[in-house]
């Protein structure tokens, strides 16, 4: 009976002998937790832009809805060809916003009090979006928008075609300023540096491009506009995690 009570005792117990063991805890070589400090870092990248949007259009008043189209459809299709043959692809080319809006008056009655307001009129707007690619067209494709029937500039902004290879960069000296800032402190605290336990790459917004002023166009002499792209700034921030070196 002993005997038979033993097998059993043994049998019970071999699912818990075979299931592994946990994982040690990490521990330093003291059986301690190594000390942790965790620095940010910064880093920017600055590169010349590449491309350019441009939103352009054309405005047309007129008595009648009608009328305001079709001279806006007119002035319009002139313009998309006078875009075309400039060298831009219909890629490139897009329709941005389009709207028709009446046109009212707000008089007052001989008695002081106001009127009902009366339409005097319908406006008609076409704007399109265009990438010019080869900014040493630019200049002359804002002249020839503005020849071509353009009476309205939104905006002109310019932009980095590869982005990656910038901000690559800027990460880049990120981790270099937050080592640069781990090895001052551990000599600031007599400690050494050790290895990184953790690495974050916090995500920095890009600057706002300035708010384009809205411009009307009345016309043109027969001269490229200048046009001064500057360099854009793209930045980038990370966290890392060092233990202490014992």
């Amino acid at each position: 009976m002993r005997h038979v009570l033993l097998c059993l005792a043994l049998f019970s117990a071999t699912p818990a002998l075979a299931q592994p063991a946990p994982p040690p805890p990490a521990h330093g070589p003291h059986g301690r937790q190594p000390a942790l400090f965790s620095i940010s870092g910064q880093g920017t990248a600055y590169a010349a832009p590449d491309i350019a949007v441009l939103t352009s259009g054309v405005v047309t008043e007129a008595n009648t809805a009608r009328e305001a189209l079709d001279a806006n459809t007119a002035a319009m299709e002139k313009l998309l060809a006078s875009l075309k043959s400039s060298g831009l692809e219909e890629r490139d080319i897009a329709t941005s916003g389009f709207s028709v809006q009446p046109r009212y008056v707000y008089a007052q009655k001989p008695d002081g009090t106001q009127e009902a307001p009366r339409i005097t009129g319908y406006e008609v707007r076409n704007t399109v979006t265009v990438k010019v690619r080869d900014l040493a067209k630019l200049g002359g494709i804002l002249d020839r928008v503005v020849t071509e029937g353009s009476n309205q500039i939104d905006g002109l902004a310019f932009d980095i075609a590869d982005k990656k290879s910038v901000l690559d960069e800027a990460r880049r000296k990120a981790f270099e300023d937050a080592r640069a800032k781990a090895e001052l402190f551990a000599q600031a605290a007599g400690v050494k540096l050790g290895r990184v336990r953790e690495l974050t790459d916090n995500v920095v917004a890009p600057p706002m491009p300035p708010r384009p002023q809205m411009m009307r166009a009345e016309m043109a002499k027969s001269a490229d506009v200048p046009v001064a792209r500057g360099e854009q700034e793209i930045e980038a921030g990370v966290n890392v995690i060092w233990e202490i070196a014992p």
